[in-house]
């Protein structure tokens, strides 16, 4: 096994942390305990970075404690995050530019997350190709419980250690183990964890899985990983069974995380596997329901009736939803739903035109100014029934929207998941 001795000298390399600094800037994010934003520190760039350099030089660097955030789950529940400061976001991505490249090349080929050139949609096309081309059609759905607030520093230590030698870069990594937290002006020691918001946590909880995916490997067990996301395959129910409980072993006794025994579950291909937002059959791809929902409920919140915003704005808002979600969930076999979807989403801007003209009458001088003669008398223009009405598809048509450049998620390509095998 190769070790690393003198990496010190490329992480304080002020190329390098100008390079930190870059791609910090791109992910941008709050400021952490002092409040400084990423602004603030690029208009000091060749001070923060000078100083930077010679406090890592001369051992002198301090990390400050991280700001605790609490961010609602949508299933419910909260995710803990910590936010630190732009300086330290600079150092931990100085240290990542040094280290991923020589722990990425010793992961197991099939985790995903986290990874430069990996991606979810790898991840879902491998975990589909393990379950209808190699007929692993049993399959562990594992979820582990907090996986990032409960990394053991020992183990992660000990595991990063087995590739790197060099003190002064394992003592910085140490450093933002133990660096705590601020909540509310109180201080809490962290003895656990690595938090969810530094930039250096996915590479160390990456290093520290590993452990688990190599055992894995070593059983000759198919798995796909994306972060603590983890589907394990098998030929039959007994097998999968057992792999189970290896697994758990592993997890729980060596690596001491905790699997949540409600979400974790046996399934297979015929009832659909849930993974990343997607569920896989033996046939097709689907989005799971879930993330259905949560997409209509934020285009709810976008397109309330009562607003009052002109059609152009509210759309101009919503195109960014669109895209998003159809850039992640097109290589699912969605060209029925989208269709759907669409249906739903032009009716939702109908409304809000209807309900801007509040009467009838208002509804009437529409329809004379453009030459529409219709019965469309004495209708209530605040109900949703009346929405697919002729009438109102003949004021307010599909090319209405089109021309206010609303993004027609029906015209996209989808079912691409063949091109990311």
């Amino acid at each position: 096994m190769k070790k690393w001795y003198s990496l010190i000298d490329k992480v304080y390399r002020k190329e390098n942390l100008i390079e930190a600094f870059k791609r910090v800037k791109r992910n941008n994010g709050a400021p952490g305990i002092d409040g400084e934003t990423v602004a603030d520190y690029a208009e000091n760039i060749e001070e923060n970075t000078e100083l930077l350099h010679v406090k890592l030089k001369t051992e002198t660097y301090e990390p400050s404690p991280v700001r605790r955030v609490e961010i609602q789950k949508p299933d419910g529940g909260t995710r803990l995050l910590g936010v630190p400061n732009v300086k330290d976001r600079v150092v931990q991505q100085a240290i990542v530019n040094v280290i991923e490249p020589i722990f990425d090349a010793t992961f197991h080929p099939s985790s995903y997350g986290y990874r430069p050139g990996h991606s979810q949609h790898q991840a879902v096309a491998k975990a589909e190709r393990f379950m209808n081309k190699y007929g692993l059609t049993h399959v562990v759905d594992m979820d582990l419980s907090k996986c990032f607030d409960t990394l053991d520093h020992e183990i992660i230590m000990d595991t990063v250690t087995e590739h790197i030698s060099d003190g002064k870069v394992l003592k910085l990594i140490k450093k933002f183990l133990k660096s705590g937290v601020m909540h509310n002006g109180d201080f809490t020691a962290t003895e656990i964890g690595s938090c969810q918001g530094g930039v250096i946590s996915p590479l160390l909880s990456n290093i520290y899985l590993n452990k688990f995916d190599q055992k894995m490997k070593s059983k000759g067990i198919r798995i796909v990983r994306y972060a603590d996301d983890i589907l394990i395959f098998a030929k039959d129910k007994q097998k999968v069974g057992n792999y189970l409980s290896y697994a758990r072993k592993v997890l729980e006794e060596e690596l001491k995380l905790t699997v949540n025994q409600k979400k974790t579950k046996l399934t297979e291909a015929s009832q659909g596997v849930e993974f990343l937002g997607f569920k896989i059959y033996e046939t097709h791809l689907a989005v799971n329901p879930k993330r259905i929902k949560r997409f209509k409920d934020k285009v709810r919140n976008i397109t309330k009736r009562g607003c009052g915003r002109p059609l152009e704005v509210v759309i101009k808002e919503l195109n960014p939803i669109l895209r998003g979600w159809m850039n992640y969930y097109r290589i699912a076999n969605i060209k029925k739903l989208t269709e759907g979807l669409m249906s739903w989403i032009r009716r939702r801007l109908r409304m809000i035109r209807m309900k801007q003209w509040k009467t009838y009458k208002k509804m009437h001088k529409e329809m004379r100014k453009r030459g529409i003669k219709g019965n469309g008398e004495k209708m209530d223009v605040r109900k949703w029934k009346n929405s697919t009405t002729y009438i109102i598809h003949m004021l307010l048509p599909n090319k209405l929207f089109e021309d206010l450049g609303l993004i027609d998620m029906h015209s996209y390509e989808v079912g691409l998941l063949s091109n990311y095998y």
